[in-house]
């Protein structure tokens, strides 16, 4: 279980099995998402659960990575390929992921940062500005 891909599975099938809570591990409870992306590199599918919050009918995620020094691999892979597929609240669609920037990725990045504490702490682990990314349904 302390391989990475192996919990993002686990999570992820538990996630799918239960219309979007988490209901084992670290995350037991909190609603999360599936996020389908395009891999940057190899164009294959690469799925990761992600805590967001919403903005009005959009959705917001945060690349924190826990404060790690680097951006999560599903950030690379939506700014490369901007459509992704959300499944959340036992709902499947389409999406167009949009990088924040300024004054709004502050705003997005507070709100979330409320409801969750964590993401409050991130900050304080990296150097780098953790990026904020807008998911709208299309379609």
């Amino acid at each position: 279980m302390n391989d990475p891909r192996n919990f993002n599975d686990n999570m992820v099938a538990d996630l799918r099995a239960h219309a979007g809570v988490s209901t084992q591990g670290p995350m037991a409870g909190r609603h999360l998402m599936v996020l389908t992306t395009i891999g940057a590199r190899s164009g294959e599918p690469r799925t990761s659960p992600v805590a967001y919050t919403r903005d009005g009918d959009a959705y917001v995620i945060i690349a924190s990575k826990g404060g790690a020094p680097t951006h999560p691999a599903w950030y690379h892979n939506l700014v490369a390929h901007p459509d992704v597929t959300v499944e959340v609240d036992g709902q499947r669609f389409e999406a167009r992921a949009t990088v924040t920037h300024g004054a709004e990725r502050r705003r997005l990045y507070d709100a979330q940062a409320a409801l969750m504490p964590g993401f409050a702490d991130y900050e304080t682990r990296t150097e780098r500005v953790i990026p904020v990314v807008r998911l709208e349904r299309v379609g």
